[in-house]
């Protein structure tokens, strides 16, 4: 198969990269890159690195794999370099794409990642479930769906399923308050996984319409009969608020100025580093000062 090297974004986190890397499968591909800057690549290490070791605190198997992995990621820390392509690199194929022109959402359609179509396409289509889940989404997807809908009273939905990928997602969720946002609205929350996109752990009601964040869309994915929609977390929440798909003048009306100055906040990733149940130092002094043993969840 074909790999694909993506550039043109290079101060993206390394979350939102992995986000095109994840879904480079349904372009068939064997692998996929996306060229970074050093920043972005840094700041994540640094997360891992302390989680790692918190892991390894906490007792996790086996301490001397962890501890490696953690080791070579200082090292590179200590002097990173990045690979590059080279210059006179050939390629089988190159796309270019104006995100300037991009002026609305675009979701995959029944039942196919393939088929994909502009929301002014496909507006007004009932939505009967929504799944906010999957591997291709991080927790600045969670606060955003979590603002769109504060405040706004019982889902349109039968079902709004809200399933963070890990149980450090859901534990900062819980600690910012969003999971009584989810709670209010009446959202469906389950434990931290695949949930619907598998189809492994739950299944939305034969023969429904449903709008998912998840990574694929094929027939009986997500359950049986089931026609699915993929796209965003936040208009996946307005689908969830109205109970179809919103024109793009609602969507432009609802989500811009629920997320209006909050968009440093709602999009900031888990920096393990920055969180002091992760600190192994932060640990340490508390240990120490209050006699009591600290976990990171």
């Amino acid at each position: 198969g074909r790999v694909l090297e993506i550039e043109g974004l290079p101060n993206m986190k390394v979350e939102q990269a992995f986000e095109l890397s994840d879904a480079s499968a349904e372009r068939s591909a064997a692998a996929c890159t996306v060229r970074l800057n050093k920043e972005p690549v840094i700041e994540y290490l640094k997360s891992n690195v302390t989680l790692i070791e918190a892991m390894i605190k906490d007792g996790y198997e086996d301490a001397r794999t962890l501890q490696r992995r953690a080791d070579k990621m200082k090292e590179w820390l200590a002097a990173p370099s990045l690979m590059e392509p080279d210059a006179d690199a050939e390629y089988a194929a190159i796309i270019e794409i104006d995100l300037a022109e991009v002026t609305e959402p675009i979701l995959a359609c029944p039942n196919d990642p393939d088929n994909v179509k502009l929301l002014s396409e496909v507006a007004g289509e009932k939505i009967d479930e929504v799944f906010l889940g999957s591997c291709m989404t991080n927790i600045g997807h969670y606060r955003a769906a979590g603002e769109v809908m504060r405040g706004e009273g019982k889902i349109a939905v039968e079902k709004f399923w809200i399933v963070p990928p890990t149980r450090m997602d859901e534990q900062q969720l819980i600690n910012e308050g969003y999971y009584d946002v989810y709670k209010a609205i009446e959202a469906q929350t389950e434990v931290p996984g695949c949930s619907l996109c598998m189809g492994n752990q739950a299944s939305s009601r034969e023969g429904s319409t449903v709008f998912s964040t998840s990574t694929r869309n094929f027939d009986n994915r997500l359950g049986k009969g089931t026609q699915v929609y993929l796209g965003s977390a936040e208009l996946a929440s307005v689908c969830a608020k109205l109970g179809r798909i919103p024109s793009v003048a609602e969507y432009m009306s609802i989500v811009p100025e629920k997320l209006a100055g909050k968009a440093d906040q709602v999009y900031k990733y888990l920096n393990f580093n920055e969180i002091a149940s992760y600190s192994l130092q932060a640990r340490n002094v508390a240990e120490e000062k209050y006699g009591v043993t600290i976990k990171a969840v």
